[in-house]
């Protein structure tokens, strides 16, 4: 055996054992249509137990939804007509859906899957041959991507890393339809018309699927009666990266139709579904050994027509989806960086999207969780080496000016919550982490009526939740800082005073008083991003009065002006930051226009930045953190 064939099956089983464990069945029919959910320990089996409640109710019709590592989609249904709701489910925790979005067009009966950051939606009913796509992280509508070869509802799907597949399906033809063999496949980073890939072992709708570490996809179960032929207590599976068609094998515990399904690298679990009832049966097979299903579990409800969801299924890229190596337990102060909210391209929607990156390594953002208020513009941000702070911001509705500090732990994986108040409402904070591991402090801002620029300095403690405490003031009434410092020193560099500045000043962070003057940056500039070792300070980019790619930096121990370090690669404003011992990344920003770029910088050298990685959606006016920022450094 070749050792990248051993490094392989290492990687595969590795991921199998450390991937999240949960996998949830949302909404379907329990004698009617319902919004409930029930969640189960895949590892395990056993009964399930309440997760939450979607929006409102409605069958989903079997099989696996859009998800990835920790959100999952359910979307479209019916319930009195067809629907074009997009809900969203944090996975890591129980609790009810939030709104994500909406399809290009209502419809049920349709198809699900995900690569574990596009979400897509095929055909469904009325009969269609529609494929829409979506993001799971960041929420909003779904966008036409092409056509199915065969216009059909009932249809299942399933994706490996680069490739969706949609199986089976029936005509909708009333009262008896045609049932379908169609086995078709699109590139699922693309948009486009699908291509025919194979035929089933036999013409069938309402399958569940699944998928495997080795590459291989199942259509599991389906349609009895009519003109159905495969054979519904069986499984059929196809090779996701060839074509050609299916082949059948194993048997399951029972006939199987609309059944919700989950799967973690080797194991593949149905969730009830109708035999000809509904029924609360569990059932489980290994998928390499292509054998028979088991009994695994019951059900706490009987259902049919639900969709299984869960953040361990092999449509995600294990090998770069996850910040940190599943195989590796989070610890504190290891260099997690979040991104937190912002305004998007090219609308400049406000979201709730919080997204994460490991610092240590190159890579593209992955979802994290949501904020817990939207906002935008400069929130002020704050972190200790376990909790991300959010301090105020702009908000999408009047008064616009926010009064909310959010907090959340960095291993958790989830959503912001409520920390307190601050003492002043306000948006355009400093860009960048200022504190040190007990306090979080929070320089200037724009506040509701005249003049506009306050020079409030704030504080809190970061483990305490509570209201924000006056700490000083600026020099001067200052907007859009850069912030940075170690954990005895915190720096604010430039901002706007009704121009751009190029004062730099600084605090002692565990007294409180005024800032006192340090220096000066090369040129005045506003809304640069800032990133600091325990002894070096930078600031990126900026207002300079246009976007500017000038990087500058200070010894944060001695008072001195700014010098020159090197350039980003590409000149920018707004741009959120987050940096560890070694790295400082800028993350996303404005051109004038949003941009997805990650920049990377080596804080104790000098030179131009590197590319670190991409954003899911171009985001600017956002708030980084991290847990192990200049401030939080021995």
């Amino acid at each position: 055996m070749s050792i990248n064939k051993i490094r392989d099956n290492y990687d595969n089983k590795r991921a199998f054992t450390t991937r999240p464990d949960r996998a949830i069945e949302m909404s379907g029919f329990a004698p009617s249509a319902t919004k409930d959910g029930t969640s189960i320990q895949m590892a395990a089996g056993g009964t399930s137990t309440d997760f939450g409640d979607l929006i409102a109710s409605r069958d989903l019709f079997g099989g696996m939804s859009a998800s990835s590592t920790t959100r999952a989609l359910f979307y479209g249904g019916e319930s009195g007509g067809n629907s074009t709701d997009v809900d969203s489910m944090q996975l890591a925790s129980t609790g009810n859906a939030s709104d994500h979005g909406d399809l290009t067009t209502a419809r049920g009966y349709a198809a699900a899957t995900s690569n574990g950051t596009r979400a897509l939606c095929a055909g469904g009913n009325a009969v269609i041959n529609n494929i829409d796509f979506g993001s799971i992280a960041q929420t909003g509508n779904f966008t036409d991507f092409g056509d199915l070869t065969v216009s059909r509802n009932a249809l299942t799907g399933i994706c490996g890393t680069t490739r969706g597949i949609f199986a089976g399906g029936t005509d909708g033809t009333s009262p008896s339809p045609a049932y379908q063999n169609v086995i078709d496949y699109i590139t699922i980073n693309s948009t486009g018309n699908a291509t025919d890939f194979g035929d089933l072992s036999g013409k069938s709708g309402y399958m569940a699927s699944a998928n495997d570490s080795s590459g291989k996809a199942f259509f599991i179960g389906g349609a009895a009666g009519g003109d159905s032929s495969k054979n519904n207590q069986a499984t059929d599976v196809i090779t996701i990266a060839s074509t050609g068609n299916a082949s059948e094998f194993g048997t399951l515990t029972q006939m199987t139709r609309s059944s919700a399904s989950v799967s973690q690298g080797t194991t593949a679990i149905t969730l009830g579904g109708a035999n000809p009832s509904y029924n609360n049966v569990i059932q489980r097979f290994v998928m390499p050994s292509l054998g028979s299903a088991t009994d695994f579990g019951d059900l706490s409800r009987s259902v049919g027509s639900s969709k299984g969801g869960c953040g361990s299924h092999d449509g995600i890229d294990w090998g770069s989806a996850a910040v940190q190596r599943p195989s590796v337990n989070y610890m504190p102060g290891s260099g997690r960086a979040l991104f937190n909210g912002g305004q998007t391209a090219p609308s400049d929607a406000l979201v709730s999207t919080v997204e994460m990156f490991h610092i240590p390594t190159a890579g593209n953002a992955v979802d994290f969780g949501e904020l817990n208020k939207i906002v935008s513009n400069g929130p002020g941000n704050g972190a200790s080496n376990t909790r991300s702070i959010i301090y105020t911001g702009y908000s999408p509705a009047s008064p616009y000016y926010d009064n909310t500090i959010q907090a959340t732990t960095f291993s958790s994986l989830g959503n912001y919550f409520d920390f307190g108040d601050p003492t002043q409402q306000r948006y355009a904070n400093s860009y960048g982490n200022i504190g040190s591991p007990t306090r979080a402090v929070f320089m200037g801002g724009y506040a509701p009526g005249s003049p506009y620029y306050v020079n409030i300095i704030d504080y809190i403690t970061i483990a305490t939740i509570g209201n924000g405490t006056d700490f000083g003031d600026l020099a001067a009434a200052t907007t859009n800082l850069a912030g940075c410092g170690s954990s005895t020193r915190g720096i604010g560099m430039g901002g706007y005073t009704g121009s751009q500045d190029d004062t730099i000043q600084y605090v002692t962070i565990a007294s409180t008083g005024n800032a006192t003057d340090f220096g000066n940056l090369t040129a005045a500039k506003s809304s640069g991003a800032g990133v600091s070792s325990s002894t070096r300070g930078i600031i990126g980019g900026g207002n300079a009065p246009s976007a500017s790619n000038v990087i500058e930096y200070v010894t944060i121990a001695s008072t001195s002006n700014g010098t020159d370090f090197g350039d980003l690669t590409q000149a920018r404003k707004a741009t959120a930051s987050a940096s560890n011992s070694n790295r400082g990344l800028f993350m996303g920003g404005a051109t004038p226009s949003k941009v997805n770029t990650v920049d990377f910088i080596v804080i104790a050298s000098t030179g131009d930045a590197t590319d670190f990685g991409d954003l899911t959606t171009a985001t600017g006016e956002s708030a980084g953190t991290s847990d192990s920022h200049g401030g939080l450094q021995a």
